[in-house]
């Protein structure tokens, strides 16, 4: 028996799109393919949204999944999978829309209410999946309906509660449903209308002013406010004007307020009525006509010299029979001055300030507007100084000069001078600030400034400030006598010197080490600055420069010069006299020596003693050279030693007696106990026999 699946498909009927409320299946059908003709059970597995809604066990290769009315949850994407000996095959997946929704059903909690009161409504979609979103609404006749949104993403029903405002006499309310499915947005037909009907708790109140609504200032006026209530429970009576509550009572049908009335009391009352949520207003417009007209209160002068006298005078226009009265404003009170129409007097400073009056009649107070009384003291001598505290300013930088008046009512206006030039003008209080960035080298010109205010003794004027200009220092250098090498134990001249920069001048000489130490400072009123340093000794060698300042504040420094300190002559002298003074002894030793040795030689003797000398030196220089370990240089030695031989048979003692004297060179060393030393030249007579034989000897000095 084999067999193997073709296709599994998946269908709706009638369509995949049903009508809500219609009758809906879903079809699976396997088609398998077999060698011979044997029966086969066949599992089939339906899915919506990935969840088993259906499953059926048969021989048939097909299984139906029967929906009697579709509702909008049956939408959904559809799947079914056949499972048979041991092989599963599914199917596609198939989208089916349920379209339109169930209507929807509206319940309120009562029939009748109170204004003021909340009605709560429930509304409920039946046979549908939540997330939904429920929409109510409250019907008035000729008006907009109001509508209350709430989303339910659990549950298919949803309740809201609407208040009850005053008018409202007969309210209709409905709602409908909606769903988001897919991006796909429907909604449901609306519920029944149900009827909800309102009473009231009290009536509308009532507003009256006694004796009218229009009245003259200084009429006592009368307010009434009157309801008629069903249940004298928590009800109260409020009235206001421009938001500010005149008067209230509580459980109480009337509310009465009285007041004089004033221009002030014009405008618009409002007396309302609340009990619980309910609330009803009524408004009264009422105009007070004005008795007399605001009082004005004329000053001799606003600006006053200090001393000076004042004549204050309060009026009301076309009215006379008032009391009249002078005050100054004050932050805790106003303060009176006089109670009279006219007021004199003399002021000082502190009666800078407002002024009013008032006027009274028939028990009506009116206020002048305010008038501004300014007295002024004179302005003092200014100074003028420079902010830094010195009159003096660096070349390139600005200058900041202060204008001061010790004295003076403010505002001052200060005004800046350079010269005869105005440069600036500032009203200030007590002082005022100048910047001058024009700074020149050669500017002789002085600063003044001057100081007025409103008194009438005009402007003073300060003293001239001369100003200093200090040039900065540039191109600082440094030399020295003699230069480049010095004798111990000479003196040096060190020179510092700038190019420009304003007198007096900081010079400082520096030498490096390790780290910079300062050798020698001083100030002068030059450009220049000489150091003479006596006594140079070899810890003066090292690299020197020169820093210079002033009152500028700014250190220029040299480029640096070298100074070596070497031996003086006579030093070379006394270290030459120790070393030749030795090899001087030496020489004088081996002369005498050597002249001694000539005086008692003879013929013979004497070139066998000069054979014998070569040959101890030769001897001796090699027994030096391997017994102390120190080589020295020097030989003694004999030409064509067959001629000599033959010459010395030839020749006799008298010949050599009388033999001329002639002189030969001899190098004496001197060494150190490790090297060979510089050979000095010395001259010095030796007995040299006629003929062709010559002897040759080199003398050389040991150590000791």
């Amino acid at each position: 028996q084999v067999f193997t699946f073709n296709t599994v498909e998946i269908k709706v009927q009638p369509s995949v799109e049903v009508k809500n409320g219609a009758p809906m299946s879903i079809v699976c059908h396997a088609d398998i393919s077999k060698n011979t003709d044997f029966r086969l059970k066949h599992n089939f597995t339906i899915f919506k949204d990935s969840k088993l809604v259906f499953t059926s066990v048969s021989d048939k290769g097909d299984a139906q999944y029967e929906i009697a009315m579709a509702r909008s949850s049956d939408t959904g994407d559809y799947e079914c999978a056949v499972e048979a000996g041991g092989k599963t095959k599914s199917s596609n997946s198939l989208h089916v829309w349920v379209t339109g929704m169930t209507k929807p059903i509206l319940t309120a909690e009562k029939k009748e209410v109170l204004e003021g009161e909340v009605v709560k409504l429930r509304c409920e979609l039946p046979e549908e999946v939540p997330p939904l979103d429920f929409v109510f609404r409250k019907i008035k006749m000729n008006s907009t309906p109001k509508e209350k949104h709430v989303f339910e993403p659990y549950r298919n029903f949803s309740v809201v509660g609407f208040s009850v405002e005053e008018g409202d006499n007969i309210l209709q309310f409905d709602c409908f449903g909606s769903r988001n499915v897919k991006l796909k947005f429907e909604s449901s037909e609306h519920s029944n209308k149900t009827l909800v009907t309102v009473r009231e708790p009290f009536i509308k109140p009532t507003l009256n002013a006694k004796p009218s609504s229009n009245i003259t200032e200084g009429d006592r006026i009368q307010f009434e406010c009157s309801t008629v209530v069903a249940r004298m429970h928590d009800i109260e009576i409020i009235l206001q004007k421009n938001k500010t509550i005149l008067n209230s009572v509580r459980d109480e049908k009337i509310l009465k307020y009285s007041a004089v009335a004033t221009l002030e009391d014009s405008g618009e009352y409002l007396c309302k009525v609340e009990q619980g949520r309910a609330s009803k207003t009524t408004k009264l417009n009422v105009v007070v006509s004005e008795l007399f007209p605001k009082p004005t209160l004329t000053a001799s002068m606003s600006k006053v010299d200090e001393n000076k006298e004042l004549t204050l005078s309060c009026s009301v226009s076309g009215f006379q029979k008032a009391n009249f009265s002078i005050l100054r404003k004050n932050s805790n009170g106003d303060i009176l001055l006089k109670n009279s129409r006219n007021l004199t007097m003399r002021v000082n400073v502190n009666d800078t300030g407002l002024y009013i009056c008032k006027a009274e009649v028939k028990g009506i107070v009116k206020e002048s507007t305010p008038v501004r009384i300014n007295v002024y003291a004179p302005v003092s001598k200014p100074t003028i100084s420079v902010v830094s505290g010195l009159p003096e300013v660096v070349l390139g930088k600005p200058l900041r000069l202060i204008c001061h008046s010790v004295m003076g009512t403010p505002p001052i206006t200060f005004t800046f001078y350079k010269g005869n030039e105005v440069k600036k003008t500032v009203t200030n209080d007590t002082y005022a600030m100048f910047l001058d960035e024009n700074i020149r080298q050669n500017d002789k010109r002085g600063y003044k400034c001057d100081a007025r205010n409103n008194h009438s003794s005009g402007m003073k004027t300060s003293n001239i400030l001369n100003i200093t200009v200090i040039v900065p220092i540039r191109n600082a250098s440094l030399g020295s006598f003699p230069y480049g090498e010095v004798e111990d134990g000479s003196d040096t001249a060190f020179l510092c010197s700038v190019k420009e920069g304003s007198w007096p001048i900081h010079f400082r000489i520096f030498k490096k080490t390790d780290h910079e130490v300062l050798v020698y400072e001083r100030s002068e009123n030059a450009d220049r600055m000489m150091w003479q340093k006596k006594g140079m000794s070899r810890e003066d060698t090292g690299t020197y420069y020169c820093v210079a300042s002033n009152r500028a504040n700014v250190d220029v420094k040299s480029h640096p010069i070298t100074i070596n300190v070497i031996l003086a002559a006579w030093q070379k002298g006394l270290i030459a006299a120790f070393v030749l003074m030795p090899i001087a002894g030496a020489v004088t030793l081996t002369l005498w020596w050597f002249l001694c040795k000539k005086k008692n030689a003879k013929g013979p003797s004497m070139e066998m003693s000069g054979s014998a000398l070569a040959t101890n030196l030769t001897s001796e220089k090699l027994t030096r050279q391997h017994s102390d370990g120190d080589y020295y240089s020097g030989s003694g030695y004999i030409e064509d030693n067959e001629n000599h031989m033959k010459a010395t048979d030839e020749s006799k003692g008298p010949d050599l007696e009388s033999a001329e004297v002639e002189y030969t060179e001899v190098e004496v060393s001197t060494l150190d106990p490790h090297r060979e030393i510089d050979s000095v030249p010395i001259h010095f007579p030796a007995p040299v026999q006629k003929g062709t034989e010559t002897v040759y000897t080199e003398i050389r000095k040991a150590n000791n």
